[in-house]
Parts: structure tokens; C-alpha cells; sequence
């Protein structure tokens, strides 16, 4: 076997290794309490209501977010709608306006000095509940299933549509039957995203009081009520992740949706839409993007505008974001550095260990976060002392979180890159660690750049792991934004959720790149 095979799966293992052992710890601490103990917990009415609660989020977030997706990745791709490029912006740049700094928005509309009173002269009643959360979620990650849904309508064969309304089917029956059936893959890959999402989400439904696992987690982890049944509440939160994913690839299973006939397909076609069309569409395009990007921006606006010295904010603005700054910088490079063994392995010595470690990095990433943090306190707490309330035990675990994040376009840089070079530069008398630092890495460097980017955009703006695991007076942009919004300090919340859409517009416009070389 190869040297560099040999150190690469070392590395690889140690990686997975540190994914996957807080996990065994937090079992650990649920196993100590004993089965009676366990039973009780199991089947407390408040567990039950978590799991009913946690279960009609995710269905009501899926199906709001869905059909807001669906009809403009549709217009977009099926129709001659005059400015489908803008409309195609339009529908990612939400994606900068995360979960939390939705609930804000939200929030900020009610009450008597809320933006809808002081602005039109009428009072609304707080959102909150499911309903609350689940605009704020959906209005955040509906463009997931956006970017899918278009990205299948762009493949779909339209020959396959032509062919059932040549056999007498209606446009509706065409849909349901034909068109429908096509995209439930892009739907599903879209489902589980927002899905993992939604079920591991605190700061939304903790803004807008609505109790599900994550939520209760923390409070019964800070409160200190119970942390025995805060690691089994954990436990279930996790359990229902995994079985997301096992029921997803379950779906897809045997599942094909090929055309298997000869002959080439037809070319793509644009509906053309009448006049009224045009006015329906841009009527509907509108709505989704005042929901989604106007209000925010306005409510931002409103609060930001009343701030009576805004040049005195700006000193704790830039200490909390200096603090983001200090976490997620060296975050994303230990990710990047993390990733760099685990894809190696995966591209050039595939074997079945490979495929392994492979799927451990996603570990990290399908777990929900809170559950994901509480097991390293767990393990700083009892296993390494030393790491506990530090900033390496939290850099290293937003770089397990997001190491998925950056293995993606490292591993797709080195599909990429040609062996045969790398082969010639160890004909040459290279040795294997030459090889990859004179030839492999300089090949790859976009996608290490890429996957570094996008864990840096998503660790600035990253909540619940930093409020498990921050370290005293540690004050970041996300945990300063979130306290002063659940305190009602909605006017000096403002400045740090607007620093928050700021950057996280980075991670669109990385996003929106990466769309048009696509």
C-alpha cells in the first residue's frame, strides 16, 4: 500500500474520529440514568408535544417554502416572463437574511411602536407560535428548494410532456402525472435540506416562543433543570435527523426517471405568456420578494434610522464583530485543512474505508447543531477538561459542523485535476507529499478557496453552537443580535442583524458566481 494512502486514511480516521466521539459521550451521559428513569422521560406529555410541535414545523415550513418555490422556478424556467434573470436574483438573495433575522423582522412589524404602527398608523399582534416560526423559516429557506426545482426543469425532457398531451391529457393532468413525478427528486434533495434545517433551528422558534427539541434543549441544558434529559432530548433530536435522511435516500431508491426510448429529445421551450400573464407573474414575483427581502429591509431601516448616536454603536459593533471574526477565520481554515485528507482519499485511493470516512465528515453537518454542541460540552466537560468554554473547542467544532461545507468543492477540484500530472511529477522523483504540495494543491486552490469561503460566511452568522459553547464574554454578532431582540431591544438589535445580512449576502453572491458558471 502506498505511504501517502497509509497517512491520508490516518488523517482521515483522526478526522472522523473527532466527528463521532462527543456523540459516543453524549450517549454515554444519557446512559446513565436508568431505564425506569428513561421510560419516564420517553413518555412525558412534554416530550410528545416537542415531537408533535418539532413535526408540524417541519410539514408547514415545507409545504409555505414549496409553494413559493415552485411557481417561480417555473416561471423562470418554463416560461418567456420578461426579466427571468432578475427574478432569478431575486429568489436566492433571501438566502442572506437568515432564520433569526427573519423572526426579527417579523417581530418588528407588531406593537404599538412597531414599524407597521409608526409607519401606516395600525397596530398588528406579535407573531409568534408555529405560524411565526414557520414564516420566518420558510421566507429564509425556500430559495434551497428553489435552486433545485429550477435546476430540474432546466433537465426535464419536455418531449415527455408533448408525448401525454398528444395522448388527450390536460394540462393539469400533465403536471400531476408527468411534470410532477419528474421533479420529486429536486424536491426531496430540497426537502431534506430545508428539513435538517428546520428541525435543528433555535434562534427562530426561540424568538418567536415556539418550543421544539432544539429550543428545549437549551433551556434545559442552561437551566441546569436536567441534563440528563437534555442529552436524551438530544438523542431524539438526532434520531429524527438521521431517519430524514434514511427515509429520503429510501424514496429514492430504484427510482428512474430517464427517458428510455431512442431518439434525442426535444429542444427546450418557453411558454408564452399573455399580457395578463406577465402582470400574474410579476404580481406573484413581487409578493415573494416583499415577504422575503423588502421586509427585512424596511424593518432594518425603520430601527436603524431611530438610533439616536449611531456613530457611539459602532465601537461594540465592531468588538462583536472582531469576535465573529476571531472564530470564523480560523474555523474555515481548519475545516479546509480537515477536508484536504478526507477528499485525497475519496478521489484517488477510493476503497471502502475511503467511502467511510467519507460519509463521517458528514456527521457534523446532519446532526442539528444544538445537539451537535451539547455533546462536545459533554465531552470538554468529563474527557478534556482544559477545552471547556474555550475558543479552540468552539473553532474546532464549527469546523466539524461545516467541514461538509468545504469538502464539496475540494473534492469536486480534484475530479478536476488530472492524475497524469501528478503522475509525471512523481516519475520525476517527487515524493508523494511534493507531489500534492507542488502539484495538487496549486491545481485545487479554487476549490480550497470556495469551501474556506463558504464556512467563513456561514460561521459568522452560526447561532446555537455559539451559545452552548462561547466562552465567558464572548459576545459575537449572531448571540448579541439574538439576546438584545429577545430582551424587545429591537432599535439596538439593528445595527448587528444588518452587519449579519451584510455578510451573509457574501455567501449569495458566492452562490449567484457559482450559478452562472453553471
Amino acid at each position: 500500500m502506498p505511504r501517502a494512502r497509509v497517512i491520508f486514511s490516518a488523517l482521515g480516521l483522526m478526522i472522523g474520529g473527532l466527528m463521532v466521539l462527543p456523540l459516543i459521550w453524549l450517549v454515554m451521559r444519557a446512559a446513565q440514568a436508568d431505564m425506569a428513569q428513561v421510560i419516564d422521560m420517553l413518555t412525558r406529555p412534554r416530550t410528545l408535544q416537542l415531537l408533535v410541535n418539532t413535526g408540524l414545523l417541519v410539514l408547514c415550513t415545507l409545504a409555505l417554502a414549496t409553494a413559493m418555490a415552485l411557481p417561480l422556478a417555473w416561471l423562470v424556467s418554463r416560461t418567456d416572463l420578461r426579466g427571468r434573470r432578475l427574478v432569478n436574483i431575486l429568489a436566492v438573495i433571501p438566502l442572506a437574511v437568515p432564520g433569526y433575522v427573519m423572526a426579527y423582522a417579523l417581530i418588528g412589524l407588531s406593537g404599538n411602536f412597531g414599524f407597521m404602527n409608526q409607519v401606516f398608523g395600525f397596530t398588528i399582534p406579535r407573531l409568534q407560535g408555529l405560524w411565526g416560526a414557520t414564516l420566518a423559516l420558510s421566507l429564509y429557506t425556500f430559495p434551497y428548494i428553489y435552486l433545485n426545482l429550477r435546476a430540474a426543469f432546466a433537465g426535464l425532457d419536455q418531449s415527455l410532456e408533448e408525448a401525454a398531451r398528444a395522448l388527450g391529457a390536460t394540462p393539469r393532468e400533465v403536471f400531476f402525472r408527468v411534470t410532477l413525478p419528474h421533479l420529486m427528486p429536486a424536491l426531496m434533495a430540497g426537502w431534506l435540506v430545508v428539513g435538517l434545517y428546520v428541525i435543528g433551528d433555535f434562534g427562530a422558534v426561540a424568538l418567536m416562543r415556539y418550543e421544539v427539541f432544539s429550543y428545549a434543549i437549551y433551556l434545559q441544558y442552561s437551566a441546569m433543570f436536567d441534563r440528563v434529559y437534555a442529552a436524551w432530548l438530544a438523542l431524539i433530536l438526532i434520531a429524527i435527523a438521521l431517519s430524514v435522511v434514511w427515509w429520503e435516500s429510501r424514496l429514492r431508491e430504484g427510482a428512474h426517471y430517464a427517458r428510455t426510448g431512442s431518439g434525442a429529445g426535444t429542444a427546450r421551450r418557453r411558454l408564452a405568456l399573455p399580457l395578463s400573464g406577465h402582470a400574474l407573474g410579476w404580481g406573484f414575483v413581487a409578493l415573494v420578494v416583499v415577504a422575503s427581502i423588502g421586509l427585512p429591509i424596511a424593518v432594518l431601516s425603520f430601527w436603524m434610522v431611530r438610533l439616536d448616536d449611531l456613530p457611539g454603536v459602532l465601537p461594540a459593533l465592531f468588538r462583536a464583530f472582531s469576535q465573529s471574526l476571531s472564530v470564523a477565520a480560523p474555523a474555515a481554515l481548519m475545516a479546509a485543512a480537515m477536508a484536504l485528507p478526507v477528499a485525497v482519499l475519496a478521489v484517488r485511493y477510493p476503497s471502502p474505508l475511503s467511502t467511510f470516512i467519507n460519509r463521517l465528515a458528514f456527521v457534523g453537518y446532519a446532526v442539528p447543531a444544538l445537539a451537535f454542541a451539547l455533546a462536545f460540552v459533554f465531552f470538554s466537560l468529563h474527557g478534556a477538561r482544559f477545552l471547556y468554554q474555550t475558543h479552540l473547542l468552539l473553532v474546532t467544532v464549527y469546523a466539524l459542523s461545516f467541514l461538509a461545507l468545504a469538502l464539496g468543492p475540494i473534492r469536486s477540484a480534484l475530479y478536476q485535476a488530472r492524475p497524469s500530472v501528478e503522475e509525471s511529477a512523481r516519475a520525476l522523483g517527487h515524493g508523494p507529499f511534493s507531489v500534492f504540495a507542488r502539484v495538487t494543491l496549486p491545481t485545487i486552490r479554487p476549490g480550497v478557496v470556495a469551501g474556506m469561503v463558504l464556512v467563513f460566511v456561514i460561521a459568522m452568522k452560526e447561532l446555537p453552537i455559539a451559545f452552548l459553547l462561547a466562552p465567558t464574554g464572548f459576545r459575537p454578532l449572531s448571540i448579541t443580535m439574538f439576546s438584545r431582540t429577545s430582551e424587545g431591544m429591537l432599535m439596538e438589535a439593528a445595527p448587528y442583524a444588518a452587519a449579519i445580512m451584510v455578510f451573509s449576502a457574501l455567501f449569495v453572491g458566492f452562490v449567484l458566481r457559482h450559478d452562472r458558471k453553471t
